[in-house]
């Protein structure tokens, strides 16, 4: 009896753990990377605040890495990453868009504020 709760149990952590990020939240989530990395790599002449670049590169970090421990393979994450990038890479610094994937981060990653600004205090 106790192998069979020891796997359901099993089942049961793997499922939710599996269950933190819908197809629907994967596309949002890379879209908002492509989104990041634009503003990181700013066409010249761009004008931008610093902290917004180490928030941008900061939260593609900590969506990485909420990727990775809820079960994305690495190298499907990063396949989607490089197509998002592909489609934002040389845009201009949308604040109202990048806003936008700051309050999805942090609805999807728990307590992803704290993440990020914890990354951000690291990068130096």
């Amino acid at each position: 009896m106790k192998k069979y709760l020891t796997i359901i149990f099993s089942v049961l952590i793997f499922t939710t753990a599996h269950a933190g990020m819908s197809n629907d939240d994967k596309s949002k989530a890379w879209d908002c990377v492509g989104i990041y990395m634009a503003n990181y790599f700013l066409p010249s002449g761009e004008k931008f605040e610093y902290g917004m670049k180490e928030k941008s590169i900061s939260t593609v970090k900590v969506l990485k890495t909420y990727a990775i421990e809820i079960g994305i393979p690495e190298k499907k994450w990063d396949e989607g990453v490089n197509k998002a990038v592909d489609k934002h890479y040389g845009s201009k610094y949308d604040k109202a868009k990048t806003d936008k994937c700051h309050t999805f981060v942090e609805a999807l990653v728990p307590n992803g504020a704290e993440r990020v600004k914890k990354v951000v205090q690291t990068l130096y």
